[in-house]
């Protein structure tokens, strides 16, 4: 994981041989274009002038003449993390004061919040062309690409909450709304993580200037509206029932929803071979481009409809990037042993924990199918991601996902994967994405001496985020390289990276390399009361929960109803765009 997480007690070695910084020139252009773009947008989103956005402020009241606030700001602000901040925040922005009610505050707070993440980005630009070493580029640039997909989230939210009922978007509720928030959140979040270890001061105070208040703010934001949307019954997890029934149809004879379209079931299913891609890729030169970064790059923006990429058997050796404006892009491989894309960033090598990614994703609709993705830095060079996903809607099917610490980040968003085998070390499944893991096998590797294994590191940081890491029906096994030795390193289940941490493993099978405990503290008692950490009918000689740990958040799952709220009917809710990836998968607890 990010920044103070290693796996030992052992500091990260410096490395003295930076690389050249990224091209500035290029990096301001793309600012610069975004900024006109946003300009549009919160013209039409408030009416608000450019001229106010691009100096960056909200327009302020002298403390003598500031109104006291009305008893809907001081009802919502009372929901908030920070009410001092949301109070004083609202006062100063036009319209809040005559807003009717809490709902019409929802639409206020996110058009507010919006205005501040354009005017970060706005401010943050100014030192685009400036010299930075390798982790302050790298922080840097993970800030700038982290805004600006949370003015996308943002704005996507304000359309929503908006009191016109013309604004509203089809087929859009507040269950995806409520998604978008929590991913601005835990972007900033990332963005804030990454500068922690820069040394260079200029670039540091720089941000933290342009960043001031903003996470608190996104989070008042997403309590303001999960204070008047989410339902009660059980803290952080939305309930929706009115999809069960359909959900519930499965398909007897091939283990697909009932409602999958014959022609999405086939082109998840049929070799790769016979499938009409839009481009293939092949090292040999016998597709329409030989590396995987050049076929994304040809990807049409804002694809409505299925873009997919075959990638013919072969290993290579790239970083790959599916950015926001990617959408609905398939990749296709030969097979997880014969498709292998690998590359070897590491913090070691002065990355941020988010710039290591092998394969990263954030573009909405991203599917990924019979291909390894690998990290092969080491365990010596600590984190080193190999998966890193911040995909709304995103399925990663019969892939391998290999390193060592850190190996899959589920970032943010909703995700689901499918018999995949996942190998790791320390935290080697972590993040803040609301994600099912099923029918998959988590393959723990031996370790550097004096290191424990963790499977996951879970960072949930504010109790109305409907994150967290449920793993259903799964194998939780050791690796060949950890069997014979196993006895001399621990395995736990996972361990709190943030203070609202949540973890459930479901129905999984567990050998006998997990530590009778389960789960790791990660710093005396932080976040023992505040997490929640469930089993429920796990088995096998490591599934044995009578010496488990007796912190407050953990809990033995006892009923099925509780247990029922991490499947993949509810817990990524309902998952109605499943069906259209023609993925087979259990959306209640079994068939």
């Amino acid at each position: 994981m990010g920044y103070g997480r290693l796996g030992s007690s052992e500091s990260i070695p410096s490395v003295s041989d930076l690389e050249p910084s990224r091209d500035a020139p290029s990096t301001r252009k793309r600012v610069l274009l975004w900024l006109a773009l946003i300009a549009v947008l919160l013209l039409a989103a408030s009416g608000v002038s450019v001229a106010l956005f691009f100096r960056g402020r909200i327009p302020s009241v002298s403390p003598a003449r500031r109104r006291a606030p009305s008893q809907a700001i001081s009802r919502a602000c009372g929901r908030t993390r920070y009410p001092a901040l949301c109070v004083s925040s609202l006062l100063d922005f036009p319209g809040a004061l005559e807003a009717a009610g809490e709902r019409d505050l929802v639409h206020v707070s996110v058009n507010m919040t919006l205005h501040r993440v354009g005017a970060a980005i706005h401010g943050a630009s100014a030192i685009a062309g400036a010299a930075m070493d390798t982790l302050a580029r790298s922080a840097y640039d993970d800030c700038m690409e982290l805004l600006d997909h949370s003015l996308d989230l943002l704005s996507n939210s304000l359309l929503v909450v908006s009191p016109s009922s013309q604004a509203r978007v089809k087929g859009v509720s507040g269950e995806d709304v409520l998604t978008w928030l929590s991913g601005a959140l835990t972007n900033q979040d990332t963005c804030n993580e990454g500068l922690q270890p820069v040394k260079d001061l200029y670039v540091k105070k720089h941000m933290a200037n342009q960043l001031k208040d903003l996470t608190e703010l996104v989070s008042n934001c997403l309590a303001i509206f999960s204070g008047v949307s989410r339902n009660k019954d059980f803290t952080g997890i939305p309930i929706h029932n009115k999809k069960r029934k359909l959900l519930n149809a499965i398909d007897v004879d091939d283990g697909f929803p009932a409602w999958v379209a014959k022609k999405d079931r086939r082109l998840l299913q049929v070799p790769a071979a016979d499938i009409q891609a839009d481009m293939v890729v092949s090292k040999d030169g016998n597709g329409t481009y030989t590396s995987i970064v050049d076929a994304v790059k040809a990807a049409p923006e804002y694809s409505s409809r299925r873009i997919i990429i075959y990638i013919k058997a072969g290993r290579y050796y790239e970083n790959i990037k599916v950015g926001r404006k990617k959408t609905n892009l398939m990749f296709i491989g030969d097979g997880k042993n014969q498709t292998i894309i690998a590359g070897s960033r590491s913090v070691y090598d002065n990355f941020t924990t988010f710039h290591t990614a092998t394969f990263a994703a954030t573009g909405t609709g991203f599917i990924m199918r019979d291909i390894t993705i690998q990290n092969w830095a080491g365990p010596e060079k600590h984190q080193a991601v190999a998966l890193r996903v911040g995909a709304d809607h995103a399925v990663v099917y019969r892939c391998n996902v290999i390193g060592y610490q850190d190996t899959l980040y589920v970032h943010s968003q909703r995700q689901f994967f499918r018999e995949c085998d996942i190998y790791g070390t320390v935290d080697f499944i972590f993040g803040n994405a609301a994600v099912v893991l099923q029918n998959c096998s988590l393959w723990a590797r031996k370790p550097m001496d004096m290191q424990k294994n963790t499977i996951t590191a879970q960072n949930r940081k504010d109790p109305n985020q409907n994150t967290g890491i449920s793993i259903h029906a799964c194998r939780v096994v050791a690796a060949a390289d950890l069997e014979p030795v196993k006895a001399s390193y621990s395995t736990y289940l996972g361990r709190p990276w943030k203070l609202y941490s949540r973890v459930v493993y479901m129905m999984s099978y567990m050998e006998d390399h997990i530590h009778q405990a389960g789960w790791l503290e990660w710093n005396a008692t932080f976040a023992l009361d505040t997490l929640y950490y469930g089993e429920y009918m796990n088995y096998g000689p490591g599934g044995a929960v009578g010496k488990r740990v007796t912190w407050p958040g953990y809990r033995v799952i006892t009923l099925p109803e509780e247990a029922s709220k991490f499947t993949v009917a509810q817990f990524i809710y309902g998952s109605s765009w499943l069906p259209s990836t023609g993925v087979a998968f259990l959306s209640g607890l079994s068939v």
